[in-house]
C-alpha cells in the first residue's frame, strides 16, 4: 500500500485534533484543597441589614472574597473577654470603614466556614442590636475591640447563642499563637 505525501498529512492532521478534542472534552480533576486561612471576618458581598443577617442561614451568606480581619492582623485574641489586639494596619482598616448607626453585618468564620455573625456597630449610635457586635469606635483610637453580646454591650439586650467561644475558633487562633 503507497501512502501519498496528502494522505500522511491528512492522517497526522485527524491524529492531532482527535487528540486535542479528546483532552479539552475530558473534564480537568481539580483537588479542592480546603481554605486553611483560620479565623476570619468577613463582611457581606450582597447588602443586608444586620437583623436580617441574624435570621439568615449562615450557608447561604455571600461572603465578600477576601476578610476584613484575618489571623494574621491579631497581636492577642483573649478568650475570656472576646478582646482583640490588632496590628497598626488592620486598625487602619477598620478607621476606614464607614459604618453607619444601623450597623455593617459581617461573619466570623474558620476556614471561610461560617460560625456566627454579627455587626460593626459605633458608640455613638442610638440604636439597639440583639446580635453580636464589635464597637469599632475603639478600633479609632487603637484600643483592643472587644466582641460583645448586644449592643449596647449587655446579656439582656443579646438574643441568641453566644458562638464566641466555638472550639473551631479557639483551636484556631491557639494553633497560630493569638490566643490568651
Amino acid at each position: 500500500m503507497r501512502f501519498s505525501l496528502k494522505r500522511a498529512v491528512f492522517l497526522i492532521g485527524m491524529g492531532i485534533l482527535l487528540s486535542t478534542a479528546c483532552t479539552t472534552l475530558m473534564p480537568a480533576r481539580v483537588k479542592e484543597e480546603p481554605t486553611q486561612e483560620g479565623f476570619a471576618i468577613y463582611l457581606l458581598a450582597q447588602r443586608m441589614s444586620p437583623n436580617e443577617v441574624l435570621k439568615a442561614d449562615l450557608s447561604s451568606l455571600e461572603l465578600e472574597d477576601k476578610p476584613i480581619l484575618s489571623a494574621d492582623d491579631i497581636i492577642t485574641y483573649s478568650k475570656d473577654t472576646h478582646e482583640i489586639e490588632l496590628t497598626v494596619r488592620a486598625y487602619q482598616r477598620l478607621k476606614r470603614l464607614k459604618v453607619p448607626t444601623s450597623g455593617i453585618p459581617f461573619v466570623v468564620c474558620v476556614d471561610r466556614r461560617p460560625i456566627y455573625s454579627g455587626a460593626f456597630w459605633v458608640g455613638y449610635s442610638s440604636m439597639s442590636f440583639h446580635g453580636v457586635a464589635i464597637d469599632v469606635l475603639y478600633a479609632t483610637q487603637n484600643h483592643p475591640i472587644r466582641i460583645q453580646l448586644g449592643y449596647p454591650a449587655s446579656l439582656e439586650m443579646f438574643i441568641g447563642e453566644d458562638r464566641r467561644s466555638d472550639p473551631q475558633i479557639l483551636q484556631s487562633l491557639e494553633q497560630v499563637g493569638k490566643l490568651k
